[in-house]
C-alpha cells in the first residue's frame, strides 16, 4: 500500500510540474505575428506589389520577397531573419532601424532607400543599386562595407564611411597573421 501511494505522489507532481506548460501552449499557442512561409494565409495575402505601404515592426522570417515592389514602403523597425530580397525594389523604402539578419539584397534596388540605424549582419548586397542609400550608423559586415563602398559614392559613401575603411581595412588573408607568425 505505501508503493502505491509514493508512486501516486510521483505521478501527481510529475503532473504538476507540466500542468502549467501543457495549459500554456493550448491557451497561447506561439502568437508571434510573424510571416512564415509555411504559413499559407500570410503567403496568399501579401500582395505581389507593396509598393508605399505602412509595414513598421513587420516580422519576415525565412520569407521570401525576391522581385517584389516595396518601393516607398515603410519597413521601419521591421525584423528580417533569413529572408530573400534579392531583386527585389526597395527604392525610398524607409528601412530605419530594421533588423536584417542574414537576409539577401543581391541585385535589389535601393535608390533611395534610408537604412539608418540599421542592424544588417551576415546580409549581403551583391550587384546591389545604392546610389543615395543612407547607411548612417547602420552595423553591417566588414566584407559587406568594403564591397558596397567599391560601387558607392556621394551619400551612400560618406554614411558607410567609406573614406575610413579604404585606409584601415585589410583582408584576412593579405595581413600578417599576428598569432603565428611562421
Amino acid at each position: 500500500m505505501a508503493s502505491i501511494i509514493s508512486s501516486l505522489k510521483r505521478s501527481l507532481s510529475k503532473l504538476l510540474i507540466l500542468l502549467p506548460v501543457i495549459l500554456g501552449l493550448i491557451v497561447s499557442p506561439f502568437a508571434a505575428d510573424a510571416l512564415y512561409p509555411s504559413d499559407p494565409s500570410s503567403v496568399d495575402a501579401l500582395d505581389t506589389s507593396l509598393h508605399g505601404q505602412n509595414l513598421q515592426n513587420s516580422e519576415f522570417v525565412k520569407y521570401d520577397l525576391s522581385g517584389r515592389d516595396l518601393g516607398d514602403t515603410d519597413l521601419s523597425g521591421s525584423y528580417f531573419s533569413v529572408s530573400n530580397l534579392k531583386n527585389a525594389n526597395l527604392s525610398g523604402a524607409n528601412m530605419q532601424n530594421v533588423i536584417a539578419y542574414a537576409t539577401r539584397f543581391d541585385n535589389a534596388d535601393l535608390t533611395n532607400a534610408n537604412f539608418t540605424g540599421a542592424d544588417l549582419l551576415k546580409s549581403y548586397f551583391n550587384g546591389a543599386n545604392v546610389d543615395g542609400t543612407n547607411f548612417t550608423d547602420a552595423v553591417l559586415d566588414l566584407s559587406q562595407i568594403k564591397s558596397l563602398c567599391e560601387r558607392a559614392s556621394g551619400q551612400t559613401a560618406d554614411s558607410l564611411k567609406c573614406s575610413d575603411v579604404n585606409q584601415s581595412y585589410v583582408p584576412a588573408s593579405k595581413g600578417k597573421n599576428s598569432f603565428n607568425p611562421n
